[in-house]
């Protein structure tokens, strides 16, 4: 089984009147990330991780936010299409592991939710999908509560 990795990594600057799509769900809160799209940070790293394990470029070569066709898209759009790129190249999704990165609000209750909706757009099992958060401790934007980031590394087989 030959076995490749990819990483991906978004930011998005908070702001209130939007609302906070994580993982392809909606999170109550005050605020949410300013983006061409809907801005959901692990939806956009995840695809990053998955298209560079593949080869295939980054969210911004096949999503570009000069494409009016994307503002204000469902972010698991770009996840659908991804899993057909790794099928038409014979790859599988062994395991996702994601941090997000934020001070508020806490995302642990809406884990399960999450995962749910990440595991339906790419069609594995939820088992597959790791979701973790940490703050920045008061540090930097994402410890005052001026953004939002995630890190995600994906594995595929082939």
């Amino acid at each position: 089984m030959s076995v490749r990795c990819g990483i991906g990594y978004d930011l998005h600057r908070l702001a209130e009147g939007r609302k906070l799509i994580i993982g392809g769900i909606e999170v109550p809160f005050d605020k949410g990330p300013v983006g061409h799209s809907d801005g959901d940070v692990i939806a956009h790293a995840l695809c990053d991780a998955l298209l560079g394990a593949a080869g295939l470029g980054d969210i911004g070569t096949h999503f570009p936010d000069t494409d009016l066709k994307w503002k204000g898209a469902n972010s698991l759009q770009f996840l659908e299409y991804a899993r057909k790129l790794l099928d038409e190249k014979h790859l599988a999704i062994e395991h996702v592991d994601a941090v997000v990165i934020l001070e508020r609000p806490k995302l642990g209750p809406h884990f399960p939710k999450m995962r749910e909706a990440l595991a339906k757009a790419l069609r594995v099992p939820a088992e597959k999908i790791h979701l973790k958060a940490k703050t920045n401790e008061g540090v930097d934007a994402i410890g005052r509560g001026e953004a939002i980031a995630a890190h995600v590394v994906a594995t595929l087989s082939l």
